[in-house]
């Protein structure tokens, strides 16, 4: 098995609430916020999301991300560069990180495989950002 195509793209940004006023105004609406500067918005059209993460103290990175059905039985044609394996997530899926021939991430995202739990979504937030106002 492979992927599924296309799930969005994830985008880095210094200023979420200018990249996000960027992508309203090609038609995207937010879908939610994490009210600690990213988010998720999604075209009427449909197609792929676009998460957008504020980030200030590394370069930003922007890359596809594919869906995956099942992470077990992923099997794709040829040997990926693996850059980051497996692991679950605490938006609640497992993520793996692998790199094109170029050295460019992309990210492959399936659910949660049974008896696999998320880190704890607030938990994490806390230790990142701090507790919340």
């Amino acid at each position: 098995m492979t992927t599924e195509g296309f799930a969005g793209l994830y985008v880095e940004t210094r200023n979420y609430g200018a990249t996000v006023a960027f992508w309203r105004s090609l038609g995207f609406e937010p879908v939610f916020e994490t009210g600690h500067g990213s988010g998720q918005l999604e075209h009427p059209a449909g197609g792929p999301y676009v998460f957008v993460s504020e980030q200030h103290d590394r370069p930003l990175e922007t890359h596809p991300i594919l869906g995956v059905a099942d992470s077990t039985a992923f099997a794709p044609d040829r040997e990926l560069d693996v850059a980051v394996p497996w692991q679950p997530e605490h938006w609640g899926v497992v993520q793996q990180i692998v790199r094109d021939p170029d050295g460019r991430p992309v990210s492959l995202q399936a659910p949660l495989p049974e008896g696999v739990e998320a880190p704890d979504a607030d938990a994490h937030h806390e230790e990142k950002y701090g507790p919340r106002a």
